[in-house]
């Protein structure tokens, strides 16, 4: 590979249209688990099964003005439940667990 098809492939600050980043924090995940992690400087956030890490980087620290230092995701299926005597299935949902830098925080109780 070239280096010039190595530096097109890997840049250095991706861009996000407005529209796309309230489309990738969809909202906050408010539970026991999720509130525990603030004592680490971390929040969670749903977001789309297609929003990328540098996506959802970009749309936290722009969104929120904070610095983001890091993006772990996850990708929860879906369960197979009963409902009314018949088979259905939970959709899918993927949570973006973001670890803010030092002195950064984000209030989720007051929206954007």
């Amino acid at each position: 590979m070239s280096a010039a098809r190595a530096k097109a492939a890997r840049p250095g600050k991706t861009r996000v249209s407005k529209e796309r980043m309230y489309e990738i924090v969809r909202a906050p995940v408010v539970t026991e688990k999720a509130t525990l992690l603030s004592e680490f400087n971390q929040v969670s956030f749903r977001v789309p099964l297609d929003a990328s890490k540098p996506e959802i980087k970009a749309a936290i620290e722009d969104l929120f003005k904070v610095k983001v230092k890091a993006v772990n995701t996850l990708r929860q299926r879906g369960k197979v439940k009963m409902f009314r005597g018949q088979v259905g299935k939970r959709v899918d949902t993927k949570k973006a667990i973001v670890t803010l830098a030092e002195g950064h925080s984000i209030d989720i109780t007051t929206g954007v």
